[in-house]
């Protein structure tokens, strides 16, 4: 159930083609619906705009089967993170719409009548970070923007990045993924005039404490108008930058 849905539906009760009885029915499990183990959270598309996602790491395969099932009785979008292909399988037989992102861990089903708005752009340092980058582009991607990618430019050859500037100047918001130093999003940040989301990941030799370093760096950055993410949280970078990218919309 979301804003549209909920719209036509009141619609149709407000016509007479609708009982107030069926709509009644369709409404029970808002605000949520307790599965036992789970309580979704159906109205959340409602207040904002995109629908409980599946974390699967930690859950059983009968309980995110479960979970996926209820949310496709009411959404078109299906969003689960931190999946294994066995997961994909699994949703799969549930809907066949459903697709597996290899790099991203994502299964995802998306609404194909969705037009893509405004323009993200993912940046990684090097290529090790393409995977949390990857979670990024696609939960951007299946909540409704439009995404560019920009992999392998760090600080190392901060030649590749700096030859790319035109296309650095045609986004809303950036997404900057980078371990080892984690220095790239300061550089991304001083070079643009929109908000930069950055995303320490855990790659990196020993000193690089599983990402706490990238972290830091990030935390501390000079430049101004950059948030950080947690480590190697993909998920939690798209959704921020689908949301700043949709600011643009709403204001038009």
């Amino acid at each position: 159930m979301n804003q549209k849905s909920l719209e036509r539906l009141l619609t149709k009760v407000q016509a007479g083609t609708l009982t107030v009885a069926t709509a009644l029915a369709q409404l029970r499990t808002l605000p949520y619906e307790d599965l036992g183990f789970a309580s979704l959270d159906h109205h959340r598309s409602i207040r904002q705009g995109f629908p409980e996602v599946i974390f699967c790491e930690g859950k059983t395969a009968v309980q995110i089967r479960a979970i996926a099932k209820a949310l496709l009785k009411h959404h078109r979008l299906l969003l689960a993170t931190r999946a294994t292909r066995q997961v994909a399988t699994l949703i799969k037989r549930l809907d066949k719409r459903a697709v597996y992102h290899d790099e991203a861990r994502i299964v995802s089903i998306r609404d194909p009548t969705q037009r893509l708005q405004g323009h993200i752009l993912v940046i990684t340092a090097g290529t090790s970070d393409i995977p949390v980058a990857e979670e990024a582009r696609v939960t951007a991607e299946v909540m409704g923007s439009k995404v560019e990618t920009l992999y392998d430019v760090g600080v190392a050859g901060i030649h590749r990045l700096l030859e790319r500037q035109s296309q650095l100047m045609k986004a809303r918001v950036a997404v900057v993924v980078a371990g080892m130093d984690g220095v790239l999003p300061s550089v991304v940040g001083g070079l643009v005039p929109y908000p930069v989301v950055a995303v320490p990941t855990s790659r990196g030799y020993g000193a690089s404490f599983g990402g706490l370093a990238a972290l830091l760096t990030m935390l501390n950055s000079c430049a101004a108008g950059v948030g950080v993410m947690n480590i190697d949280n993909g998920f939690g970078a798209g959704c921020l930058a689908h949301r700043i990218n949709l600011l643009a919309e709403r204001a038009r």
